[in-house]
């Protein structure tokens, strides 16, 4: 009794912290009237949510051991979850600790290209990358968007880099940057898109907030509640 007692218990508190999610997307983009917050005209658009890495490839590893695709997954489950309260038409990358790699042996280069070709088939879709960052040292901090050349992306990247710094790192100096071609997807998609370093797993005080459900969910309001500001700014335009 006392197990299924916890697991209600968690997942009422996963409940709660949708709810309150919910209400502050609507914080963030709800000016006036609820329907502007959700309107988009006959252009509807969907929202691609890659959690990067998985299966073999964990991507950064933190001092205790955390893995940065399972972090990615866990913030990208909760982007999908708001995302479908607010009945947003979205595709998710991955839904589980996999690659989308088609290949017997797995190639890092054949998983982006496939993971491109997932974003490409979308029906008017609007990519967003979660990954972790990292550094040889534990001082740097904080979370940065980077976009691609493609039109529209620098705006959904500075809105959300905006939106991320004012909620969750009020301290950080960092700046919303352009890709390189080096970023694979990014080069590669014909949509707007970014990719979100949430934080560095090489920060202790990072990592931490990262690995806790609650900062997770803020991310993961953050992320659709820049999207549905960036729609409503490309309905105006």
């Amino acid at each position: 009794m006392r197990v299924k007692g916890g697991i209600k218990s968690r997942r009422l508190i996963i409940l709660l912290g949708l709810i309150f999610a919910a209400a502050f997307i609507l914080l963030l983009v709800f000016h006036g009237k609820k329907e502007d917050a959700f309107s988009q005209g006959e252009n509807i658009t969907t929202l691609v949510i890659d959690p990067g890495h998985g299966g073999i490839d964990s991507g950064a590893v933190g001092a205790d051991g955390t893995r940065e695709s399972d972090l990615n997954l866990a913030i990208a489950l909760r982007t999908r979850a708001l995302a479908e309260l607010y009945g947003l038409e979205n595709v998710l990358i991955r839904q589980d600790d996999t690659t989308k790699c088609d290949t017997e042996s797995y190639s890092e280069h054949r998983d982006l290209e496939c993971r491109t070709a997932m974003v490409n088939d979308a029906k008017n879709p609007i990519y967003i990358s979660i990954h972790q960052n990292n550094y040889p040292t534990g001082q740097p901090s904080g979370a940065q968007v980077i976009y691609s050349t493609g039109q529209g992306s620098r705006e959904l990247g500075q809105i959300t880099h905006q939106n991320l710094l004012e909620a969750l790192y009020p301290d950080s100096r960092r700046l919303a940057e352009p890709s390189t071609k080096k970023l694979y997807i990014l080069s590669h998609v014909d949509c707007p898109a970014i990719l979100v370093e949430c934080g560095f797993m090489s920060n202790t005080i990072d990592l931490e907030n990262l690995k806790r459900a609650g900062f997770q969910t803020s991310i993961a309001a953050i992320l659709v509640g820049s999207y549905l500001q960036y729609s409503q700014n490309a309905e105006r335009i």
